[in-house]
């Protein structure tokens, strides 16, 4: 058995010096919480050194990240009730930008607040915007001469 100092799994490159359990949270669409619960649910050591897994847990973490994460309880998948199929779906990588492009498409579409402040390039979430978020230009007080 080699040290493996990459490990590819769902399309993303993780450290193989990096334990277990904090490896998978490199994937996006993972964080500590469901890296533990799969962890948990494979009853493998989260503990252990990714690279210095065996092939074989290796492809069993793989298998499940790919394939059977929605087996998780559905309060720790990061798309429930998806608006397009209805089911609670858990996302990885390039799907997480993905859908969260269709949800913003999707509110500029019905011309909802929060689509309308996409769309013009405003703050959406009730932020102050009197003095900041000025792109660009500075603003500041024009003082006459003397």
């Amino acid at each position: 058995m080699t040290f493996k100092h990459i490990v590819r799994i769902a399309d993303t490159d993780l450290d193989g010096n990096k334990s277990l359990m904090f490896a998978l949270t490199g994937i996006k669409g993972i964080g500590l919480r469901a890296a533990r619960c799969i962890v948990n649910e494979l009853g493998v050591d989260g503990r252990a050194k990714l690279g210095e897994l065996d092939d074989e847990t290796i492809e069993k973490v793989k298998k499940f990240v790919e394939e059977e994460i929605e087996s998780l309880p559905s309060w720790l998948l990061n798309r429930r009730k998806d608006p397009y199929s209805g089911q609670d779906l858990h996302l990885l990588s390039k799907d997480v930008d993905f859908a969260r492009m269709l949800d913003i498409e999707r509110l500029i579409k019905m011309k909802a607040y929060r689509g309308v402040r996409h769309a013009r390039g405003k703050k959406v979430r009730g932020q102050r915007t009197r003095s900041t978020g000025r792109k660009g230009r500075t603003v500041g007080v024009v003082r006459r001469k003397r």
